[in-house]
């Protein structure tokens, strides 16, 4: 604005020598167009903003979004709906969100991570305000992890400074190098400001196989008893998470200060899939790709998959993970069927 004044003010001498109307129409005219520009929303249309103080998630379109894109997981779309909302709706919360997801590879965790993110920033993981950090990739070596730590501290505090409502997204948790993540409990804890920069209305995220396998005893259970999967509350899979976590030192949560001083806000598990799920997970994708589902093709694709436990074979062992893969080899009778009805 103080720009464009300026130029406004470099142009005054050729202005003068117009009638004083003449002079003040241009005038009003070249303020209005000023503002015009300047506004927040005409720049951001064109240029990836931070969401500002009062953004709100649209509670309906993520519900209609999970709904229809994750199947077989009634608790994490249930706690992870509930809790961003909660949060989101906060205008002063106390802490950052922090969510810890656990399952089997394939039952949707990063899918519902990238879903969320999408809902803070569209631009998803594409965004410059959501971080996807990957144990192997970013953390490789043991000896560094001293290095590592402070990297991650500095890269959240620069990432926070710049948009608050940063996304932060830890994948692999099962696989990083004990006491590394205890790095950005700073972060988490309940402080107003660390160092003059306030992380409160920031979302950590952290995904884990870790607790998989007590998450599927738990759903077997269930099963052998004769009760419903939608019968499974967090209740039932919580404390043994948090405990079991807390206490494998296979994951990178062990004896954690995040878990040790409760800064974890949920631990969200995600049940094994059954059949069925697999089945709705191949329409999903034949939908995505613009094919005709052919049920025929959506059977033979679940029939693929490999189902645990080996005499019952109730839930597929790599969750929904290979399904593209899999209708990839079909994929010529797929279109055949497709050009023949379209």
């Amino acid at each position: 604005m103080l720009r464009a004044a300026g130029l406004l003010w470099l142009l005054l001498p050729g202005l003068a020598a117009l009638e004083p109307l003449s002079v003040s129409l241009a005038i009003g005219v070249a303020w209005a167009i000023t503002g015009y520009l300047s506004h927040p929303n005409f720049y951001c249309n064109y240029v990836e903003c931070c969401p500002s103080a009062g953004h709100r998630i649209n509670a309906t379109a993520l519900k209609a979004q999970l709904d229809a894109k994750l199947f077989g997981q009634h608790l994490a779309k249930d706690v992870v709906l509930r809790a961003v909302m909660g949060f989101t709706n906060n205008p002063s919360p106390k802490k950052p969100l922090t969510l810890s997801l656990h399952g089997w590879a394939g039952t949707g965790k990063n899918f519902l991570s990238q879903i969320l993110a999408e809902h803070v920033h569209p631009a998803g993981l594409r965004s410059k305000f959501v971080h996807l950090f990957l144990a192997t990739l970013h953390f490789p070596h043991q000896e560094q992890v001293k290095l590592y730590k402070e990297q991650l501290q500095n890269w959240i505090r620069g990432n926070v400074s710049a948009c608050p409502h940063s996304v932060f997204i830890f994948d692999e948790m099962d696989k990083m190098h004990p006491g590394l993540i205890d790095a950005i409990k700073p972060f988490l804890d309940y402080y107003e400001q660390v160092d003059k920069v306030s992380y409160r209305k920031a979302i950590f995220i952290f995904l884990s196989n870790a607790g998989g396998d007590l998450i599927n005893k738990a759903a077997l259970d269930f099963w052998t008893s004769g009760k419903s999967r939608e019968e499974i509350q967090l209740k039932d899979l919580e404390p043994l998470l948090s405990v079991g976590v807390f206490n494998n030192k296979n994951s990178g949560l062990w004896h954690s200060s995040l878990i040790d001083r409760n800064l974890i806000d949920y631990f969200v598990p995600f049940l094994p899939l059954e059949h069925k799920h697999v089945k709705m997970c191949v329409r999903a994708e034949m939908t995505a790709r613009g094919y005709v589902v052919d049920e025929n093709i959506v059977q033979t694709v679940a029939d693929e998959m490999t189902f645990f436990p080996k005499e019952q074979k109730i839930y597929s062992d790599k969750g929904c993970k290979t399904v593209q893969a899999k209708l990839d080899i079909h994929e010529d009778f797929v279109l055949r069927d497709t050009k023949a009805k379209g």
